[in-house]
């Protein structure tokens, strides 16, 4: 059975894990199709944002332990030790494509985001959450570390002591204290709802201006020091500045009406 489907409507692609019967517990199959799924994406210029979702009660319990039973029998680092993606495995791909998508990922989460669920969460740009959501570390639960980009990602958005804690103990946190560690960006009823209409919000900008932006987050969020920071903003705003969608930006706001990009 498909373990993911892509719907592209308005320039937003909607991807949702579609094993809602197993709490979209991810196996090799699932692994496969959702960086399928982000590596169809990566390259299309007429995508402008995206919304990650999970069907059903969970949108991801983690692995599914089950299915990788025979592969834990096996030497770990002949499937764990080849770069088969790059810089990263396939289990590290899962997570690290949506990062890498050159617009803006949101995922919407519901009943819990556990393990490799969460760390795929942590890819997306934003995060919003039911109340009710779970969220936890789970890997030391198996004796196992975070290893799908969670040593990458966790450090870009919590206090190491947080990331310390979580990964630790493995204990669940709600949704709130998530937000509280700045693991979730917010909260909502109806997190798809939330999403999608954020993501709605994006397409509407000036597609140019967004992928600089979360490229100029990107660089800055990387390491580099205030003097390349500062000129990066400077490239970014030159590149901008003049081009078609800047002009109908403007166009738009003197006309008082929505922009139209081609």
């Amino acid at each position: 059975m498909p373990r993911v489907s892509v719907e592209i409507t308005d320039h937003v692609a909607h991807v949702t894990l579609t094993r809602g019967d197993k709490m979209n517990a991810v196996d090799n199959a699932m692994a496969e199709a959702i960086v399928e799924a982000g590596e169809a994406l990566l390259p299309r210029g007429d995508i402008r944002a995206v919304v990650l979702s999970g069907e059903g009660r969970a949108f991801c319990a983690g692995l599914d332990v089950a299915s990788f039973g025979a592969a834990l029998m096996r030497d770990s680092s002949d499937w764990l030790m080849p770069r088969s993606h790059g810089a990263s495995n396939l289990m590290q791909r899962v997570a690290m494509v949506w990062h890498e998508m050159p617009v803006p990922v949101i995922a919407a989460l519901q009943g819990v985001a556990f393990g490799a669920g969460f760390q795929l969460a942590l890819g997306a740009d934003i995060r919003i959450a039911h109340p009710a959501c779970k969220l936890a570390v789970m890997e030391m639960k198996w004796g196992l570390v975070p290893d799908m980009g969670g040593m990458v990602l966790l450090p870009r958005l919590c206090r190491s002591d947080v990331i310390r804690r979580l990964t630790y103990t493995a204990d669940p946190v709600t949704a709130e204290q998530g937000l509280a560690m700045g693991l979730v960006t917010e909260l909502a009823e109806d997190p798809l709802a939330a999403a999608r209409t954020m993501a709605t919000g994006i397409a509407g900008r000036s597609p140019t201006a967004i992928r600089a932006a979360k490229a100029l987050i990107g660089h800055a969020e990387g390491g580099a020091g205030m003097e390349e920071v500062l000129l990066e903003e400077s490239r970014a705003q030159v590149g901008l500045i003049g081009g078609k969608d800047q002009r109908e930006v403007v166009a738009a706001n003197m006309a008082g009406r929505a922009p139209v990009f081609g």
